[in-house]
């Protein structure tokens, strides 16, 4: 018995294994990059872009900002006053109404649920006109 490969099926089959790996590098090509991180040109309400640094754009100091969230009426924003520059309110405001690009409406004062939670901080509201 001759155990040498017929000619005709090695064609076939370098054939098929040439022209298969475009196909299957493209599917590891896809695989690989869909693992990666999401697409940042989602934009939030008020077409604020999804990936701003929204402590930063308050221009408060890091330390600090404890909450910044984007609600229906405008601007939800928890600061600690003491670590945060003379007119806070007023910059956080035109900052994150910036963003939008629309003027400040008002800002107004909102209680905390459980001020014990983190002493001395000041909750406010932002509207955005």
């Amino acid at each position: 018995m001759d155990a040498s490969p017929d000619p005709a099926q090695m064609r076939r089959t370098f054939r098929r294994t040439r022209l298969g790996l475009p196909v299957m590098a493209t599917a590891a090509a896809l695989v690989l990059t869909s693992c990666g991180p999401r697409n940042t040109d989602e934009i939030l309400r008020g077409g604020v872009p999804a990936n701003t640094n929204l402590p930063d754009a308050t221009t408060l100091p890091p330390e600090a900002i404890r909450t910044v969230a984007r609600r229906d009426f405008g601007w939800r924003l928890i600061y600690h006053p003491g670590s945060a520059p003379p007119n806070a309110d007023g910059r956080a405001a035109a900052a994150l109404c910036g963003l939008e690009s629309r003027r400040v409406a008002r800002v107004a004062p909102a209680p905390l649920t459980y001020p014990t939670d983190d002493p001395g901080t000041r909750m406010i509201d932002i509207f955005c006109a």
